[in-house]
């Protein structure tokens, strides 16, 4: 993927992190890729990355370990789970899981 110098250092300004690759679905490991900053910010580097939108999960991408190094190279950062988890918490972006199964 070939984007326009301004337009990748518009990106690479933006706080997009991502976690190692380490959970096993349909036959490889995926990451997490989050923003620390704003659902807009993460989508629409997505986009620009060409991730689908399904793959979206209200608070993360989940992304096949073969996305990663390009995801980086475009500018996510990336972090280890415990990091990617604390700084997600702290944006107050983070849907937890009693909130996914609906808990009030």
């Amino acid at each position: 993927m070939s984007l326009p110098f301004s337009e990748l250092s518009r990106l690479t300004a933006m706080a997009v992190l991502i976690d190692h690759p380490m959970w096993p679905a349909h036959g490889t490991l995926w990451a997490h890729l989050v923003s620390d900053s704003s659902l807009d910010e993460l989508h629409e580097f997505a986009a620009l990355a060409g991730l689908p939108r399904r793959g979206f999960d209200r608070d993360h991408y989940d992304v096949p370990a073969d996305r990663v190094p390009a995801l980086v190279t475009l500018g996510a950062e990336p972090v280890s789970n415990r990091e990617l988890v604390r700084r997600l918490e702290a944006s107050g972006l983070r849907v937890s899981q009693r909130q996914r199964r609906g808990i009030r």
